[in-house]
């Protein structure tokens, strides 16, 4: 009689010791795991994310591994019933010789891919799993050594990387360290079963109305067990569609149908309604295995149509244009088996508390786990996912390519049912590499052979086999070849796809208060950086005479090229300089705040009617470890000053005001004569909003405004951009001052910006008159702060535990604000905070 599936976890009674080395097995805590992290348990190497430890760990990627663990008693009736009994490794980093009894069940060369082993003829009374690990690093020398005749092009790290199917940013990156991992990196189960369930694909369509959806269900079937799929929709705990089907050729296909559907949206535009499809795999009643998974049902398209710029770039979900301001991300450690279901969480809901809408997962890290894709589902965060390529030439030598297919196709099957799920793209930079190597590239020719005789052969894996593999398995989801990418334009064209923008910090490094300028149709990446905040870097560096900002080790944790220079060029073009650390903290960070509010805010009023600009994901959201970077928020989950920046930008309602650019550098520090300044209001209501805009022109040093305000009621459009009045300064007669701007909507004020003349660096910031009132000891509450004097950054300190609705706050005179703190207790002290003094 056929029995239910059952599947143990093999998490425990692990040991691991060098493979070639004479050293005595040590335990290991538990699996999944890495190398790094067991010999750190074992006190045999220091952290590598303090001081400068990372070198002296460097040698155990140069090393093979080994792993074991024996396996439980498996019961007789399970090995004579005619069950079969597997193996299974859903992730195993990288080039793995699997053996069980010294039997070799397996070896591996792809970190992305699963394994399923059947071990139902090979079990003795006793059985012992033992899995080597050779050394990436290596091998991956000997595979780029093997064929010479492929032009090994890109950037970031040792080029040997692009020969292995394995996280690029293991080999380092220009943010994060070089770790190489090994081990057995997601769960290793040992399953029993007559017949199971191998997939359940949900395919649809919503109805043009988005009141109903169609589709077929489609669930394959492994064993010859099973007479029956039962397939259960249900929505808020009630049952919306069932059906029952006999499989046939291991396949059940049901069609199915929902009226009065709830439909998921992203954040902010509607709810985020999952259905739980429930399969149940029987046979004669007797249940052998069962799945659910949720669905959301949505629609979304990538609108690429020609109109006066060249051609749009931008997301539409169930009939609604979203701009989709967001984020990079890059995996959230070193060591990916520190990254918990709660901690994944803790990052996706900080970015949608950010008013952010999508989240990028970069090409050179993960297809992450599957409580990323779960939490941004049910967050309403949609998810732009590229395919595992990045600032590389790729090779295309026949085992390669194989398995990149096989791949692709795992992967996409595993997260296509996600509602959040809202572009493939197909690398990230490749493009990119081919034009500054000038590899060949012809957009007109579109025959894949002729790719592949090129010396940019891996086009033939963005164009060809990635694009035919999410046609087949995820048609519903738009793919584009690679980001940045433009069909047959350079991709830097600003009229057309998707840009990285980096000649703010690379490049050219311009201004970044003309970031708006520079964007194009859809900005995927662009970045400034900042130091971590002090706490940060207490925890990583541990030698009192190094808490400077040039010390080695603070110059050791940014990865960056060139960053000594580049990052003091921005903050000494815009600000005076200190040598308190503290303060040096703040000004990278009130520098990355700016620059960032510039892109955003610009680029942003830029979606307005005509959609000239679809979105801005910055670079990026988070580090793999402690240290300094363009991320906005740190290792620790520190928020930065720029994160708030954003989040005011993003908002579903937001005021701008903005004077030109003056370039002082250019003119040499002669200021201009006058200077002409406009102000607008963006909203992502999708309908019309009555407001009241006010517009103050304060005096910097005395904190008097210096002539009347201008208050006016407006309706702002919707889901765009209402501009509201153009003005002129005259810098000649009129003393500095800040341009103060409010919105309110029903008398409250829901947006604030303050345009600051240029550089800051100019003026003077002393005695500004701030008064902060904290709630009484210590609780959890209000904070109400004010200012008799214009005063830049506000800044409270991050403190772990502790969440405030605001910080790194502009404060105008007459204008109290208010911060929500919670997570203080009775006895915790009050915030410490610091502003622009300088």
């Amino acid at each position: 009689m056929a029995q239910l599936r059952t599947s143990q976890l093999l998490e425990k009674g692990w040991w691991l010791r060098e493979t070639d080395g004479l050293t005595d097995w040590l335990s290991v805590a538990k699996v999944p795991t890495s190398v790094q992290s067991d010999l750190m348990n074992h006190k045999l190497i220091p952290d590598p994310f303090i001081d400068l430890n990372e070198i002296s760990t460097e040698w155990v990627g140069e090393k093979s591994w080994s792993y074991r663990v024996d396996l439980p008693p498996i019961p007789p009736s399970a090995r004579s019933d005619g069950s079969k009994i597997a193996l299974v490794f859903e992730g195993l980093d990288t080039f793995a010789h699997v053996r069980l009894n010294g039997e070799t069940l397996l070896q591996t060369d792809n970190m992305f891919l699963s394994h399923r082993v059947d071990i139902t003829n090979r079990l003795q009374d006793q059985n012992q799993l033992e899995i080597d690990f050779g050394s990436a690093l290596l091998k991956a020398r000997e595979i780029r050594a093997a064929h010479p005749e492929h032009k090994w092009e890109g950037f970031n790290a040792d080029l040997s990387r692009l020969a292995v199917r394995k996280a690029q940013y293991n080999w380092g990156w220009d943010w994060g360290p070089v770790l190489m991992t090994a081990g057995p990196w997601r769960p290793v189960r040992l399953e029993t079963y007559h017949a199971r369930i191998e997939d359940v694909r949900v395919d649809y369509r919503v109805a043009e109305n988005f009141d109903s959806v169609q589709g077929t269900i489609t669930v394959p079937v492994e064993g010859t067990a099973g007479d029956q799929v039962a397939v259960d929709v249900e929505f808020a705990g009630k049952s919306v569609f069932s059906a029952t089907t006999a499989p046939e050729n291991g396949l059940a296909i049901i069609e199915f149908s929902i009226t009065d559907a709830s439909l998921w949206y992203p954040r902010g535009y509607g709810s985020q309604a999952l259905y739980t499809v429930r399969t149940v795999l029987s046979e004669a009643a007797r249940e052998l295995d069962s799945r659910s998974q949720s669905v959301g049902f949505r629609g979304v398209q990538l609108v690429q149509e020609p109109d006066d710029i060249g051609q749009s770039f931008y997301f539409r979900v169930n009939g609604l244009d979203i701009f989709c301001g967001g984020s990079d991300w890059i995996p959230a450690d070193s060591f990916l088996t520190n990254i918990s279901e709660d901690r994944y969480r803790q990052w996706l809901k900080l970015i949608v508390d950010g008013n952010q809408v999508m989240v990028r997962v970069w090409g050179g890290g993960i297809y992450e786990d599957d409580s990323f894709y779960n939490a941004c589902d049910e967050l309403g965060l949609l998810v732009w996912q590229d395919f595992m390529f990045a600032c590389g030439n790729y090779p295309t030598f026949p085992a390669f390519l194989e398995s990149v297919h096989e791949e692709a196709v795992e992967n996409v099957r595993r997260l296509r049912h996600h509602a959040c799920l809202a572009i493939w793209a197909g690398n990230n930079e490749d493009y990119q590499v081919q034009e500054q190597s000038d590899l060949e590239y012809n957009y007109e020719e579109k025959d894949p052979q002729v790719w592949l005789k090129s010396n940019f052969p891996a086009r033939y894996i963005y164009e060809k086999i990635l694009p035919e593999v999410v046609q087949q398995e995820c048609p519903s989801v738009p793919y584009h070849p690679g980001s940045p990418w433009g069909g047959g334009k350079i991709t830097s064209d600003q009229t057309i796809g998707d840009m990285h923008q980096w000649n703010v910090w690379h490049g050219t490094q311009e201004k970044y208060q003309i970031f708006e300028t520079l964007g194009g149709r859809f900005n995927s990446e662009f970045g400034m950086e900042a130091f971590p905040n002090i706490q940060t870097v207490e925890a990583f560096v541990t030698q009192k005479s190094e808490m400077h900002p040039q010390s080695h080790t603070l110059d050791f944790h940014n990865k960056a090229d060139g960053h000594e220079r580049r990052l003091a060029t921005y903050v000494v073009e815009n600000f005076r300089l200190t040598n308190d650390l503290e303060k040096y903290i703040h000004l990278t960070q009130l520098v990355q705040a700016d620059a960032l509010m510039y892109a955003y805010r610009g680029w942003r009023r830029q979606w307005g009617q005509a959609k000239h600009c679809g979105g801005a994901l910055v670079w990026q959201i988070n580090d793999c470890w402690p240290g300094t970077s363009w991320a906005i928020v740190d290792y620790y989950l520190r928020k930065k000053a720029a994160y708030y920046a954003l989040s005011r930008v993003l908002a579903p309602i937001a005021v701008g005001v903005q004077r030109e650019h003056h370039d002082w550098s250019v003119a040499h520090a002669r200021p201009a004569k006058s200077s002409q300044f406009q102000m607008w209001v963006v909203s992502s209501q999708m309908k019309v909003v009555d407001a009241t805009v006010k517009l103050r022109f304060i005096c910097i040093e005395t904190g008097e405004d210096i002539k009347p305000a201008i208050t006016k009621k407006i309706q702002l459009v919707a889901n765009g951009t209402t501009e509201v009045l153009k003005g002129v300064i005259d810098n000649i007669s009129e003393k500095p001052h800040v341009l103060a701007a409010n919105v309110f909507v029903d008398g409250t004020i829901l947006s604030r910006d303050v345009d600051w003349p240029q550089p800051y660096k100019y003026l003077s910031f002393a005695d500004r008159g701030v008064t902060v009132r904290q709630p009484c000891h210590g609780e959890s509450g209000t904070i109400r702060v004010s200012a008799k004097r214009p005063t830049k950054g506000l800044m409270f300190e991050e403190r772990e535990g502790v969440t405030l609705s605001d910080n790194a706050i502009d404060l105008i005179p007459g204008d109290e604000q208010v911060v929500q703190v919670s997570g203080l207790s009775a006895t915790s002290p009050a915030l410490k905070y610091h502003y622009l003094d300088l």
